[in-house]
């Protein structure tokens, strides 16, 4: 482990730091410029030697002292510009001022006003392009990673509550005789049910898996998201009234239009996500050895797989794997092959370090891990032995062009530039699109040309009482995202609902 993540260390640092900052008449008597001089706290994390052979969550949270130390970077802005990055505009000088005064209650009581998910989003989310990414304090440093670490306090909070039994079911107001079908139980969903089960409405959930909690359970694995995590939402949802059917495929098991003329429902939320894989439709991806992400790391993380003796679904054994692409998916895939045993695993990018859509903290852990970076190539075709199975892929060279519809400079093939590598596993992480089930099943359901439902500024779809929200409307987004969408939704359906009372 660098010393600089060590747990112990950055312990005994924060509490000396506190120390001073109290004595010296804490945070009251914090000038501008003193905030600004309070070092950045590191995040403590498993030694990537250690965390290589396990699925336990490599960040380890920040300890008390930490969390305060680092809310008291914050400069309090008039005009908050953090919460203008933040998609469910929490208000995030109102919760990072109370966790430097160690009120942690009223700190996750603010955060809860307008995120249901805190423990998810302080672990997920891209706080360095949201919330992030207008701080003051990193602009007066003249460095974005010195900006304050919103969500690594937000995840803390979280964490403090749960872990102190805090948590409490929110109040369900009297029963309106309303029913709401929600299709999906990722976070978009998730935030829908909650919001309109505390009308007094009733609320079913329809998951197509057999277990609800969407990408947050399939997709990210235990090492970013620990799974209990997951389940508390759940069980929360299930204290409230929510009803949850799993193993139901609206679009097959039941239509979506059946839910509303003949099951008796008022309103639906089509909350489905963006689960279809993308391939590269090269030769040889249908070789035995080539997976989707999704597929590997729903093996990998719903079924558990990584639990060879006990898991309910095999997973291929590797020695060499290639993983294409160099978003958050392509790096959870590399760096659960690591722990599934694989002895090499090579990311493979088209374009640079630079572009890379992944998150710069999950770049950084897939390289401590042992992750091989091949920067400007790409895959032409794979190559099989005479058992169908994949053992080589034919790669190309690239050089960086002008940039595209992305803002990022397109690449472009060198030609002439061909090598082949010898490999025996293929990931391909390239991007999802939405499945078509719904909207092939429904009549009257507009979707734009790549398939995600279109929707109103309230997010209203084509038909009459159908809203949707979350990565069926925005493509592959993030959980945070999802969450506003659901939000909006579900003021929606409550609006709806109200106005049609008795």
């Amino acid at each position: 482990m660098t010393e600089h993540n060590s747990p112990e260390k950055l312990a005994s640092e924060a509490r000396a730091i506190l120390a001073r900052i109290l004595e010296s008449g804490g945070t009251a008597a914090l000038k501008p410029k003193d905030r600004l001089a309070i070092p950045p706290q590191g995040m403590p994390e498993q030694d990537p030697k250690i965390r290589r052979g396990n699925i336990s969550e490599v960040a380890l949270g920040y300890t008390e002292e930490q969390a305060r130390i680092e809310a008291m970077r914050c400069l309090q802005c008039k005009n908050a510009p953090c919460m203008k990055g933040c998609p469910v505009i929490i208000d995030i000088p109102g919760f990072v001022s109370a966790v430097s005064d160690g009120d942690f209650q009223k700190a996750i009581d603010i955060i809860k006003g307008n995120s249901l998910l805190p423990a998810v989003c302080g672990r997920v989310c891209p706080q360095e392009t949201q919330c992030q990414e207008p701080c003051t304090v990193g602009k007066s440093l003249k460095d974005p990673s010195k900006s304050v670490s919103i969500g690594r306090i937000e995840r803390f909070v979280a964490d403090w509550e749960r872990e102190n039994g805090k948590i409490m079911t929110p109040s369900v107001k009297p029963d309106t005789g309303k029913k709401v079908a929600i299709i999906g139980s990722g976070p978009a969903s998730l935030v829908v049910a909650a919001d309109v089960r505390r009308e007094g409405h009733s609320v079913t959930i329809f998951e197509a898996f057999h277990k609800p909690g969407g990408v947050m359970l399939y997709g990210i694995p235990e090492f970013r998201l620990p799974k209990k995590i997951v389940q508390m939402e759940i069980d929360t949802l299930a204290a409230m009234g929510v009803n949850i059917v799993t193993n139901f495929v609206v679009g097959k098991t039941r239509k979506l239009l059946d839910l509303l003329n003949k099951d008796g429902f008022d309103a639906i939320f089509i909350g489905t996500g963006a689960g279809l894989p993308k391939f590269m439709d090269v030769e040889g991806e249908n070789l035995v050895g080539v997976f989707s992400a999704n597929e590997y790391l729903t093996r990998a993380n719903l079924m558990k797989a990584y639990d060879r003796q006990n898991a309910k679904t095999p997973i291929y054994t590797s020695k060499k794997v290639a993983v294409l692409g160099g978003g958050n998916v392509a790096m959870d895939a590399a760096r659960t092959a690591i722990r599934l045993g694989a002895q090499e695993v090579h990311l493979i990018y088209r374009r640079t370090e630079k572009e890379m859509p992944a998150r710069i903290e999950e770049v950084g852990h897939a390289k401590e891990e042992g992750v091989i970076f091949h920067m400007l190539e790409n895959a032409k075709r794979f190559m099989g032995d005479e058992f169908g199975r994949v053992n080589k892929a034919e790669c190309l060279r690239y050089e960086l062009g002008e940039p595209d519809s992305s803002g990022r400079r397109r690449p472009v093939e060198i030609k002439g530039s061909e090598f082949i590598i010898d490999i025996d596993t293929v990931i391909v992480a390239i991007g999802n699109d939405s499945n078509p089930l719904i909207k092939q099943t429904t009549e009257g359901l507009e979707a734009n040309k790549w398939g995600n439902i279109i929707v109103d500024e309230n997010q209203k779809t084509s038909i009459d009482r159908v809203y949707a929200g979350g990565d069926i409307v925005l493509g592959a987004a993030t959980v945070i995202l999802a969450m506003g969408e659901g939000r909006r939704a579900a003021k929606s359906i409550n609006e709806l609902l109200g106005k049609n009372a008795g």
